[in-house]
């Protein structure tokens, strides 16, 4: 893959990066673990994300699992979520297969 030429072209392929974790992610989980908790529980989740990049940044850690980008992605897919839940779309859309 080439670096992109302009910033919105990077901020698509990143967003395209997001849509591709989000579907993985909701074919391994369903929206059950979401659903249980609402906004709360993703907040809880992005907190968790957030204070393990923060540890190891702050200790020039590398990571041993999931890199810092992966939980960025995370924290960002985790986000959109949010917003979808508030939306009331997140409960009532399904995944076009």
């Amino acid at each position: 893959m080439k670096d992109p030429k302009y910033l919105d072209e990077a901020f698509e392929l990143i967003n395209k990066k997001n849509l591709e974790t989000f579907l993985k992610k909701h074919k391994d989980y369903g929206k059950d673990n979401i659903l249980d908790m609402g906004e709360l529980g993703i907040a809880f989740r992005i907190s968790e994300k957030f204070n393990r990049i923060k540890h190891l940044l702050m200790n020039n850690k590398e990571a041993a699992n999931e890199s810092v980008e992966d939980s960025w992605i995370d924290i960002a897919v985790y986000a959109i979520i949010a917003v979808l839940l508030k939306r009331g779309w997140f409960q009532k859309l399904d995944v076009k297969k």
